[in-house]
């Protein structure tokens, strides 16, 4: 559809609620399901299918149409991506697959990156990091790949007020959607935490964020920037979302 087209058709659903627009938004950006359901997960648990993820984006998708603000200076590919990704997230945290062992393992990622970077004053090396998990630096590696690639470790689960119970999703943080006046100020404390965590990242670290989540890069082609294989992408996004989880966790609970 050509974009003066397409403007119109958003114009017409979102001044008229045309439903003919709003199924005809549906049809010109269903791409972007497959795309994001295809890089959310690599490679499938025999009890998930993968029918069932792009459903679950699907609903994304909807929601992402329906809530989008024309007049935002955003653009709706990456606001639907985010909203497709947390969707299928959200319904794959519901069937429970990711094995205890593999949480046990983050946790314990998560609290070497905390306790490392409080005891350095800076973020930890990847060196440092194994040594104090007494593994191998190929083993740590190996860790961190599997780890990344089995947990679903995103920067849409990582979001959660001090509590730990209720979470705040990464799309929330950075549209901020609400009206609500008290739901306001903790998703603004939340940004400011994200923001300030992410500028504390190591610099390549914080590049695979930035392209990832708000350019919509795909790991391949991360690393074709980086010039690495596309496994250490794997490492460094679960890296950045290891040390982000903690430094969230931490800083958010200051404001409580």
């Amino acid at each position: 559809m050509r974009s003066a087209n397409l403007s119109q058709v958003w114009l017409s659903y979102k001044n008229r609620g045309d439903q003919k627009a709003r199924d005809a938004l549906i049809t010109e950006y269903a791409y972007l399901v497959k795309i994001t359901a295809g890089r959310v997960v690599t490679s499938l648990p025999p009890n998930v299918d993968r029918d069932d993820l792009v459903s679950a984006g699907v609903i994304g998708l909807i929601k992402a149409i329906d809530q989008f603000d024309t007049e935002r200076q955003v653009k709706f590919e990456t606001y639907a991506i985010a909203l497709i990704r947390g969707a299928i997230l959200e319904m794959l945290r519901e069937e429970d697959w990711v094995p205890r062992s593999i949480r046990e393992r983050v946790k314990a990622l998560e609290r070497a990156y905390v306790e490392l970077e409080s005891e350095l004053g800076r973020p930890a090396e990847d060196d440092e990091v194994a040594k104090a998990l007494e593994l191998s630096l190929e083993d740590f590696h190996k860790l961190l790949s599997d780890t990344g690639r089995a947990s679903l470790l995103s920067l849409d689960d990582v979001v959660l007020t001090s509590e730990g119970n209720e979470r705040i999703h990464l799309v929330d943080v950075v549209y901020d959607e609400s009206a609500d006046t008290v739901a306001e100020v903790e998703i603004n404390e939340m940004k400011n935490a994200l923001s300030v965590g992410i500028d504390r990242l190591p610099e390549r670290e914080r590049l695979v964020i930035a392209v990832y989540y708000y350019e919509g890069l795909t790991f391949k082609e991360i690393g074709r920037i980086l010039q690495v294989s596309e496994s250490r992408v794997y490492q460094l996004h679960t890296q950045a979302v290891l040390r982000l989880r903690g430094y969230l966790q931490r800083d958010v609970a200051m404001f409580h």
